[in-house]
């Protein structure tokens, strides 16, 4: 415990801030999900998004790769075991609330007679919490789930 909490406490403010956020927001996602459903969800985490997502300045990659980790970190010492649509919707609402557009996608797959879903969250085509590439072995759906427009409340 006294080394987590010595490894936390070397970050920097950015990281720190962001992991906590994370780590937050995780179970909400978790409880919002199993109450209103999908669609309610990431409507809801849509409403605190900015308007306008786009980059305004060079540092965005490095954002968006220090964002990816403390939601990883979040994920491997928060509460509970978060999903992978979780994780992706946690970092995909991150991502937008630092203005770094992003697409939250879902693929789907039969694997030994049985239906599998997967989320992740790409930018610019590459996928950014999938280090391994597991979901190239997913049939995504042709239009990412950030740009639908949300359904009925």
């Amino acid at each position: 415990m006294w080394e987590r909490l010595r490894r936390f406490s070397a970050l920097e403010r950015t990281a720190r801030g962001l992991f906590l956020r994370a780590a937050a927001l995780l179970p909400l996602i978790s409880l919002s999900l199993r109450l209103r459903g999908f669609r309610k969800t990431q409507a809801l985490l849509q409403e605190f998004l900015p308007a306008c997502s786009h980059e305004t300045d060079s540092f965005a990659p490095g954002r968006a790769d220090l964002t990816v980790h403390m939601v990883r970190a979040a994920v491997r010492h928060g509460v509970g075991h978060p999903t992978c649509l979780e994780e992706s919707l946690a970092l995909w609402w991150l991502l937008g609330r630092q203005g770094i557009a992003t697409d939250l996608r879902i693929g789907v797959r039969k694997h030994d007679e049985k239906f599998e879903a997967h989320a992740w969250v790409e930018r610019e085509g590459n996928a950014l919490n999938e280090p391994e590439s597991t979901h190239e072995h997913y049939a995504a759906f042709d239009a990412a789930l950030s740009s639908m427009p949300p359904g009925p409340r």
